[in-house]
């Protein structure tokens, strides 16, 4: 399943990087990723013990894994948590703008310095051996939370789990699983049941676990790995529900046999699924112990989560510009299958205007994957190739792609050329760019 690392890279006699900014030091460091790859743990083991094992000297961690909604859920745990006047440590990937995104220190962004910072000790302790970008970066982030005081850290895998380079916390507070689906096959397994086989990695025994309800062929198989594992398990539709209500959401859980029933706004974050990803929130913060988060921190934080090219309605901006009066450009990076999804169950509920989509994808996913759940639900179609990106389809092979499912596509240029021609051809519509969260970047960046 895995590939093996074999190349190992020559050695200077006396190796000095030399002192310079965040973003020459990021560069730096993708030039030592491995030849061949190899999901491991043992070049970030032999990082952490070299620059004092910060990993060892965190607050309580709450580990997430899953293929979909990590970073939503992530985003509504911090949102509730800081709402509580709680300090909190965040790790996400990839980032949409600026490296920094990633990092967040106590409530903030790591400042350019703070990070330059980090990532020069780890660059200078790893010494010019191979490692992946991730890895690296990963244990710069765990240098950086190990010295800035917080009260919980929320961790997101990069890829998979059990080989993921998170994955080296040996006591969490709790850990959380979102919905699985099939997503990095190369690295993970061709079939659904060996991709949870290695979410499910990050368990750890006598660590509660909040899962998402998985796929109903797969439940079963899935429950059996976290009793394997020894993790107290909570999933979602056994141990708490959520739905809708007449003016927000309703969640309902199940406690010592006794059923209690919790009324909270609606979420801020557009889409149907966004009501699951709460509750899941909401289900992991009644379970972390020591942590005392109130209705009206939850009510607060999904009054103001903030989640960038999540289902996101961009309101202005040159991009925004472009359109006529009446029109609406939204974003979101979603790429998967199940992304597909989604924007097809959020599309059922936008019939007050036609829906265009502009996408964009590496040449690394399936596009077919993606536009299947789209069939009838698209008017017009613009393949773009992602900006910057070597590793982008070309706008043809995107549209040829979506011909398949019997859509109006034809290649584009870039964006605002997409936005263009979609004008020239309809009357007032949503435009949905879509397909990768490096084209949803590109995006943000430039409608700034």
């Amino acid at each position: 399943m895995f590939w093996r690392f074999r190349l190992r890279l020559p050695q200077p006699q006396s190796w000095r990087p030399p002192l310079t900014d965040g973003d020459a030091i990021l560069q730096r460091l993708m030039t030592l990723h491995p030849k061949v790859i190899d999901l491991t743990l043992g070049r970030v083991e032999t990082l952490l013990k070299r620059v004092g094992n910060p990993e060892r000297k965190l607050p309580p961690v709450i580990h997430v894994a899953g293929t979909n909604a990590k970073g939503s859920v992530i985003a509504y745990m911090r949102a509730m948590l800081e709402a509580a006047g709680k300090r909190v440590h965040v790790y996400t990937s990839p980032h949409l703008v600026r490296f920094n995104e990633r990092i967040r220190l106590a409530g903030e962004l790591i400042s350019d310095q703070a990070l330059a910072e980090v990532l020069e000790e780890c660059e200078r302790a790893n010494a010019g051996d191979p490692i992946t970008y991730f890895e690296i970066t990963t244990v710069a982030a765990y240098l950086a939370f190990s010295r800035t005081e917080a009260d919980v850290v929320l961790l997101e895998t990069g890829l998979g789990g059990r080989l993921d380079a998170t994955n080296v916390i040996d006591s969490p507070a709790l850990t959380i699983i979102t919905p699985v689906s099939i997503d990095h096959q190369q690295f993970l397994g061709d079939s659904l049941s060996e991709i949870i086989a290695e979410k499910t990695g990050i368990l750890k025994s006598g660590v509660p676990c909040l899962a998402a309800r998985q796929e109903r062929r797969e439940e079963k198989k899935f429950c059996k790995l976290v009793e394997q594992a020894g993790a107290p398990l909570s999933i979602e539709g056994k141990d708490w529900f959520v739905r809708k209500g007449k003016d927000g959401m309703v969640f309902e859980s199940i406690r010592d046999g006794e059923k209690r029933a919790r009324n909270f706004p609606q979420p801020v974050l557009t889409g149907s699924h966004q009501y699951r990803n709460a509750g899941l929130a909401i289900a992991a913060l009644d379970r972390l112990e020591g942590f005392d988060v109130p209705d009206s921190a939850i009510s607060l934080g999904l009054n103001s989560v903030d989640w960038p090219a999540r289902m996101q309605h961009l309101k202005a901006g040159p991009l925004v510009d472009l359109l006529p009066d009446g029109w609406e450009l939204w974003l979101d990076g979603g790429h998967n299958g199940a992304a597909g999804k989604m924007i097809a169950s959020q599309a059922r509920s936008w019939r007050d205007k036609p829906l265009h989509m502009i996408f964009g994808m590496l040449n690394s996913k399936e596009p077919e994957e993606f536009l299947t759940h789209l069939e009838g639900r698209i008017e017009l179609f613009r393949g773009i190739a992602i900006p910057g990106e070597e590793n982008s389809l070309s706008a043809e092979e995107v549209a040829q792609a979506a011909r398949v499912w019997r859509m109006d596509a034809q290649p584009a240029d870039d964006i605002k050329a997409a936005i263009k021609d979609i004008i020239a051809r309809s009357g007032k519509a949503r435009v949905l760019i879509a397909g990768s969260l490096y084209l949803a970047g590109s995006v943000l960046k430039n409608n700034t």
